[in-house]
């Protein structure tokens, strides 16, 4: 990698995608223990997608050169209000995701690392995609209602999701 600065860019942003599958992970684990199956089978199946975000960047840098850094991680939050204060959570995170990125390429161009910013388009194009879901699943439980029986039916569609072949 001859840019140190899109290096360490990168590492950053392997940060942001290793915390996010934390994150998503805990979020499983917390709809899991609330009865919440689909919505825990979405998100294990959301934090394994984000995971492999994480090791694409790993991948790419440490084949062109630079190194990718294993990072240590803040543990994500264990406790949740409702399903509908986790999918807030998320959209929140996804915002988040998608402002990060932006900075990495905007780090790729003042570089001129024309390279590492064409690769980094396909995840400028996963983010339209990723917040897009979200806001969908924020929209239909709004839809619902926030009643606890309605909690049911955004669990069964969560779980026709999770079960939707991938694009």
């Amino acid at each position: 990698m001859k840019s140190k600065n899109v290096e360490k860019a990168i590492n950053e942003q392997i940060v942001v995608e290793a915390y996010s599958s934390q994150l998503y992970l805990a979020m499983a684990s917390w709809c899991e223990k609330q009865g919440f199956a689909g919505a825990s089978r979405f998100l294990y199946m959301h934090s394994d997608e984000e995971r492999m975000h994480m090791l694409k960047l790993v991948h790419y840098l440490n084949d062109r050169g630079g190194h990718a850094i294993v990072p240590a991680l803040k543990a994500p939050p264990k406790e949740y209000k409702d399903i509908f204060k986790v999918f807030e959570d998320i959209m929140e995170h996804e915002e988040y995701v998608t402002a990060s990125i932006n900075k990495l390429l905007e780090v790729t161009m003042k570089e001129k690392d024309y390279n590492t910013a064409n690769f980094l388009q396909w995840f400028v194009m996963e983010q339209v995609e990723e917040e897009s879901v979200f806001r969908g699943i924020l929209d239909k439980i709004s839809l619902l209602g926030k009643e606890k029986g309605m909690f049911f039916l955004i669990d069964k569609e969560l779980d026709g999701m999770a079960a939707a072949p991938v694009a």
